[in-house]
């Protein structure tokens, strides 16, 4: 295979990975809209003095959050930028232990 056969490969398979990356998240979204309206239900029938359901809202809603943080590149934390940092620092470490054995 040529550089430039396996560079449109790698190519395709990020763009591929990318597309089920987002493709998941929507999923989660849609999941996510679809059954809190439940939850909401079910709670204002069964106990209708304790709105539990405001829980179930934010804790899984922090979590679609996150998830399209990460999904569209956007995380305040642990993005590509840090990813990289430290992968260059763990090899700086491997580098200077080989060096002192």
């Amino acid at each position: 295979m040529t550089e430039k056969n396996y560079a449109e490969g790698e190519r395709y398979y990020q763009a591929q990975k990318r597309v089920k990356e987002i493709r998941e998240f929507y999923e989660h979204l849609t999941v996510y809209v679809l059954v809190n309206p439940i939850v909401i239900v079910v709670n204002i029938m069964t106990s209708p003095g304790y709105l539990w359901f405001i829980w179930c809202l934010m804790g899984w809603g922090i979590g679609v959050v996150l998830h399209g943080l990460k999904v569209f590149n956007l995380p305040p934390f642990f993005n590509k930028k840090w990813e990289e940092r430290k992968i260059r620092e763990i090899l700086e470490k491997e580098r200077n232990q080989k060096t002192w054995e």
